[in-house]
Parts: C-alpha cells; sequence; structure tokens
C-alpha cells in the first residue's frame, strides 16, 4: 500500500491520499481525540503524538498536528497508523458512526433560499476545499447571514477568512441576491 501526502494551504494540516476509498459518500470530522469513538481508523491516528484532529473524505484523511510538534516526527507514525488500518480490515467508520452530509437542516419561510445555497455549496464550493483537505457545511441562514462550518484542513486556516469573504460570500451574493454576508461558526 503506497500513500501519497499533499501539503494544504493550512501549514498545521496535511492530507494522506491513501489510493482507496476512505468514505463511500460524505464526510466524519473528530477535531478531539474524545470525538473519535465511532471510528477505529480515527483512534489509531490519534494514538500518534502531537495530531489534534483528524477529519475524513470521500478518499482522504486530513491530519491536524499540534503547533508545537514538526510532521518530520509525526508524519512515518501517521502513515503508519492509516496503513495498518486499511491491513486489518477493519471498518472506517464502526456501528452507528455514519458519514454525514454535513449541512444543517431548515425548513421555515426561507427553505427555498436555503436550498440554493446547499446546491451551490455543493456544485461549486465543496469539490475545490476537499482538494485541499477540508469541507464547508451550511450551518444556518438568518437575514441574509449565511452561517458555515469549515472542518479538516479549512477549520484554522489562515486563508479561510479569505477564502470566506472574496470567495463563497462572492460567489453567493451572485447567484442569490438574498445572500448579503457569510460567516464562519463553530460548532
Amino acid at each position: 500500500m503506497f500513500i501519497q501526502t499533499e501539503s494544504t494551504p493550512n501549514p498545521a494540516t496535511l492530507k494522506f491520499l491513501p489510493g482507496q476509498a476512505v468514505l463511500g459518500a460524505g464526510t466524519a470530522d473528530f477535531p478531539t481525540a474524545d470525538t473519535a469513538g465511532a471510528s477505529p481508523l480515527a483512534q489509531r491516528i490519534f494514538a500518534v503524538s502531537g495530531v489534534t484532529g483528524v477529519f475524513f473524505g470521500g478518499d482522504f484523511v486530513t491530519v491536524t498536528k499540534a503547533d508545537d510538534v514538526e510532521w518530520d516526527h509525526i508524519k512515518p507514525g501517521i502513515l503508519g497508523a492509516i496503513m495498518e488500518h486499511f491491513q486489518s480490515g477493519q471498518p472506517v467508520m464502526a456501528g452507528e458512526g455514519e458519514a454525514a452530509s454535513g449541512h444543517a437542516d431548515h425548513d421555515g419561510p426561507d427553505a427555498e433560499i436555503v436550498g440554493q445555497i446547499k446546491e451551490l455549496l455543493d456544485t461549486r464550493v465543496r469539490p475545490a476545499v476537499a482538494q485541499d483537505g477540508g469541507d464547508i457545511t451550511f450551518h444556518g441562514f438568518d437575514r441574509g447571514v449565511v452561517y458555515l462550518h469549515m472542518q479538516g484542513a479549512c477549520a484554522g486556516c489562515p486563508s479561510s477568512t479569505l477564502t470566506l469573504k472574496m470567495g463563497i460570500e462572492n460567489l453567493l451574493r451572485h447567484y442569490i441576491p438574498e445572500v448579503t454576508e457569510v460567516r464562519p461558526v463553530a460548532v
């Protein structure tokens, strides 16, 4: 098994490509070791000292490290954990732990606008940020303001504010006049 790695715009995050499906669909975010209970793979990766976050996409694993740790010191352990997991035959997600589309539910008077927002996120935004090892999901819409949740490499990325304001906000405002602003949320 050969696992490729790619840098991301976030220097604290590295993208690992195992050459096979990680999650068939959706994403899974584990911002701390305490949240990794539903995933044997995430638990193995968190066992490597210095790992502070794990995120799964369709065909990649994104790992975030502590600021005081160098990639050269923990990358071999992460590669080993990923390889061991896939060779063990264990599932990526155990039992009830399923990948999710990530978008928050929304109904009410703005349901049509929210549907358009989610469609644009799914077709134009999420594929692009997945290339960088992250995900951006809909969290809410209130009086023209779209609230988005950033995960994986996008969470804590120095360029995430620019991506939100110059990229996503401009895109949504262009196609949906009711959108006036985009703001990040921490979940």
